[in-house]
């Protein structure tokens, strides 16, 4: 596993207590309003037989979702062994044996070792890497049609918060750190790997975008009449 020091910190944030907490939470209520955002917007998409990779997948909700819209194999990326472990045990059931593929490690570093897919999956990874362009780059050189990932939005009183936050695990000695990035520095990164906006969702505090690429919209817009 390649590990930087964000990673690191991750791996306590995300322990099996907090892992096993996010379970039972999504066995009773399902998947949480931000990862709906997601989960609806690749809904109305054409997913049968479509090749998922989920980086910072936590315990897996979004490629266990996806499993009932026909997508057939599934890669899931988190730097929690812990949620990792979670996620094979809560997905791997759903694509039948042989489809998931479950891999421990900071994406940003390792991304260069995984398979293109059609679908590329970050919800609410963003604001856990201090390099948003960085990670946001090495998924769109993984993505074959569609990006999708949620983030926080840059108003004040969201950052106000952050800070808030960041300051209190400072001060108990925890070296997990969150990040607000700015939206248009995230966009000129996709637009630049050959990716462009179609689609827009958001609460008031989280905002999801969604990518595709650009040489395969004219295909994907055929494909759909057919």
């Amino acid at each position: 596993m390649s590990c930087g020091t964000h990673c690191c910190a991750a791996q306590s944030q995300f322990d099996s207590k907090r892992a096993a907490r996010d379970l039972r939470q999504y066995r009773r209520k399902g998947a949480d309003a931000v990862t709906r955002l997601i989960i609806a917007e690749l809904e109305q998409r054409p997913m049968q037989g479509r090749e998922l990779l989920d980086v910072g997948a936590g315990i897996g909700v979004i490629g266990a979702e996806l499993a009932k819209t026909g997508v057939t194999k599934a890669t899931l990326v988190d730097a929690s062994p812990a949620y990792l472990e979670t996620a094979r045990k809560e997905v791997g059931s759903r694509y039948g044996q042989g489809h998931t593929q479950f891999v421990l490690g900071d994406f940003a570093l390792i991304a260069a070792t995984l398979a293109d897919a059609d679908v590329v999956t970050l919800g609410r990874v963003v604001c856990c890497y201090p390099d948003a362009e960085m990670l946001l780059r090495a998924a769109a050189a993984r993505s074959r049609w569609i990006l999708g990932f949620t983030y926080p939005r840059y108003r004040w009183f969201v950052r106000l918060v952050n800070t808030v936050q960041n300051l209190l695990r400072q001060l108990t000695g925890n070296s997990f750190r969150t990040y607000i990035h700015v939206p248009g520095r995230m966009k000129s990164v996709l637009q630049t790997e050959g990716m462009a906006l179609v689609a827009q969702r958001g609460t008031s505090v989280w905002m999801l975008d969604l990518y595709e690429r650009v040489h395969t919209k004219k295909q994907e817009s055929d494909r759909r009449k057919q």
